[in-house]
């Protein structure tokens, strides 16, 4: 058996001939950068999701910063998130010169834990940034009556979680502000980097459009410093594609799932918590011989990851935070039992069960060792 952990290449056959019309499409214009194609892209991204404005970026990591830094988030301000996510959420944070502060995770769900949201509090929090890990969204429900109750600003990190729902709500429609990735192993993915933010606000809005754009309202005309962060026309166009797929991939990889709920047992498996629609951007699994059943798994051709095996508190880049060993002790305890199996829309029942049966065999192999 071989079945990596991702097949990007396997992923693209889906959808070629579609692609390859919008890029020749893009080429043939003689338009790149900031043109009909992210236009009518952010029109479409917005009316996905219900809501009134979506401005394309050029990455996810971007998305997050210049959410909150539309929002009013800068130096001495204190930003709310997570230690168990990418470490993009908290070097965004960072870069608008705010102090990251990392709360503790839901045991089950692996997001945001409201209850330790509430508790990091201070006079100096300006924001909270919730994850939709893994495809499933955080408790947006109880965050929105903390920011709303504190007078916070309220930024959802989507990356992982494109069409995830909560409650009949898309992920991204219950924060002042959303930020997306297009990273290409993304539900919705580019075929380079991307991101785009979500709002109802006008002001908002207009603002971000500056921002990604060196401040400018027109041509060398700049009102205040921004960056240069924008997505340019062949993404947004393969972007358009792909978004008209979205929903059908979403669901197939829902089922593919559900083959895995079946077949797997003796490892700590995915949970959906009632009112809320997973995405599945990752199947991640629990087991405390986790690096030997990687091993095992791997010498069997089936390909794993893991997602994350050092929270962000616990690198050496953010040593500096002041994060004591066993300060987040759910999210310390999970780095060194969770694995991500192959998970994507190329891939077939059959193998998933193939998969589902080497695990098992795998696991009995360290139960019995």
């Amino acid at each position: 058996m071989n079945i990596p952990f991702n097949d990007m290449k396997s992923v693209h056959h889906l959808l070629a001939g579609e692609i390859q019309q919008a890029v020749n499409r893009v080429i043939d214009s003689g338009w790149y950068i900031l043109g009909p194609e992210v236009e009518a892209f952010e029109a479409e991204f917005a009316a996905f999701h219900g809501v009134q404005y979506a401005i394309s970026v050029a990455n996810g990591t971007d998305a997050i910063e210049l959410a909150l830094r539309a929002g009013g988030v800068g130096r001495g301000d204190e930003v709310i998130t997570v230690s168990h996510t990418a470490v993009p959420t908290v070097c965004a944070i960072e870069r608008t010169g705010a102090q990251p502060v990392l709360v503790d995770i839901d045991p089950d769900r692996y997001t945001i834990n409201p209850a330790a949201v509430e508790a990091a509090i201070t006079p100096r929090t300006r924001a909270i940034v919730p994850v939709h890990l893994y495809g499933h969204p955080a408790d947006m429900t109880e965050l929105s009556r903390i920011a709303g109750r504190h007078g916070l600003l309220l930024v959802e990190d989507c990356a992982q979680a494109h069409g995830a729902r909560l409650h009949d709500r898309w992920v991204g429609m219950w924060g002042h502000l959303a930020a997306f990735s297009f990273y290409p192993t993304k539900n919705l993915g580019t075929y380079g980097d991307g991101g785009a933010i979500i709002t109802n606000d006008s002001a908002l809005a207009e603002k971000l459009r500056r921002l990604r754009n060196y401040g400018q309202v027109q041509r060398y005309i700049n009102v205040e410093r921004g960056i240069n962060s924008r997505l340019d026309e062949i993404q947004a166009a393969i972007l358009r594609v792909k978004l008209n797929h979205l929903a059908a991939h979403n669901q197939k990889r829902r089922q593919l799932a559900q083959h895995y709920h079946a077949g797997l047992a003796s490892v700590k498996k995915p949970v959906q918590a009632d009112g809320y629609e997973h995405v599945y951007h990752l199947y991640v699994i629990r087991h405390a011989q986790r690096d030997r059943l990687m091993k095992l798994l791997n010498d069997r051709g089936v390909g794993t990851l893991i997602h994350y095996p050092i929270a962000v508190h616990q690198q050496e880049a953010y040593a500096d935070l002041g994060y004591a060993s066993g300060s987040l002790p759910i999210t310390e305890a999970i780095t060194g039992e969770i694995l991500s199996l192959p998970l994507y829309v190329s891939l077939e029942p059959e193998q998933i069960k193939q998969v589902s049966q080497i695990v098992n065999e795998c696991v009995e192999l360290l139960g019995n060792g």
